[in-house]
């Protein structure tokens, strides 16, 4: 049973997803403007509930928080709704 995560494997994650979020934020397609704020509002939840946890010392609901809000992010890359091109920290088309 896994009970931890690494604190260094945490930050990396919080780091590539704060980046991945100021990204999105940039380059919302204008076509689906509501869609990006629903995505961007999600996201931006998920990363506040990971900074909670890990803040009361639960790497492992951070790191599940943290990713669901990555997820978000992907989501949006793929389907369009954010106009990215960086690989390295979206799932892109």
């Amino acid at each position: 049973m896994i009970n931890s995560i690494e604190k260094e494997k945490l930050d990396r994650y919080f780091k590539i997803t704060e980046k991945a979020l100021k990204k999105a934020r940039k380059a919302v397609n204008k076509d689906k403007k509501q869609e990006a704020l629903e995505i961007l509002d999600m996201a931006s939840r998920y990363y506040h509930d990971a900074k909670w946890f890990e803040a009361r010392g639960d790497s492992v609901n951070a790191f599940a928080a943290i990713n669901y809000a990555h997820g978000w992010l992907d989501a949006g890359s793929r389907l369009g709704i954010f106009k990215v091109k960086d690989s390295k920290i979206f799932v892109i088309r």
